[in-house]
């Protein structure tokens, strides 16, 4: 069985019995769908949520989390875009986006101490990293600048909730859970 179809009946099976989910997908993300998924999140959060600043968040949130994917995953077609899982969902006090995507094992350490120092800062903290990334941050090959997930801890307000599963010695799958406060 796919590996990342263990992962949705594993580990998502729980919140899909209790909650459902507005969207999820697994694939090739690209802008397509991207558009396809604000929209569908659109119509879901605008049932349930007033607030035009909480809704923007979560589109916002959902624009950074593809685009990890799309730019991070170390699974990916011929086109050279990303593939990976892809869940919106809400709770009662809360809208969550998990993505999930292949990365490769060299570059877990790293990114599991990014989100460490990143879940340990308060958000003046954040807020002065920001700047000083925007400022002086160098560009990867993959055409970010380490913004986005920085600009989504510090937007929300909330610790990142994350997990790397060993597939093989070479590659882990990277799980990352956002959650927006409807309040």
């Amino acid at each position: 069985m796919d590996k990342d179809l263990v992962f949705v009946q594993t580990i998502l099976s729980d919140e899909m019995v209790a909650d459902g989910f507005p969207v999820v997908y697994k694939g090739k993300l690209n802008h397509e769908l991207l558009k396809l998924f604000t929209s569908m999140a659109e119509a879901k959060v605008s049932k349930g949520c007033s607030d035009i600043s909480v809704r923007r968040l979560v589109f916002h949130v959902i624009v950074e989390c593809v685009q990890n994917i799309t730019r991070h995953s170390d699974d990916y077609g011929e086109d050279g875009i990303g593939n990976g899982i892809f869940v919106v969902g809400e709770r009662k006090d809360y809208y969550y986006i998990i993505t999930g995507n292949v990365i490769k094992a060299h570059k877990v350490p790293k990114l599991e101490n990014q989100l460490e120092k990143l879940n340990a800062m308060e958000i003046k903290d954040l807020i002065k990293l920001h700047k000083a990334q925007m400022m002086d941050g160098e560009i990867s090959e993959k055409g970010g600048a380490g913004l986005g997930l920085i600009d989504m801890i510090r937007k929300t307000g909330e610790k990142y909730i994350y997990q790397f599963l060993k597939l093989d010695m070479e590659n882990h799958y990277f799980i990352l859970k956002v959650t927006v406060p409807k309040k």
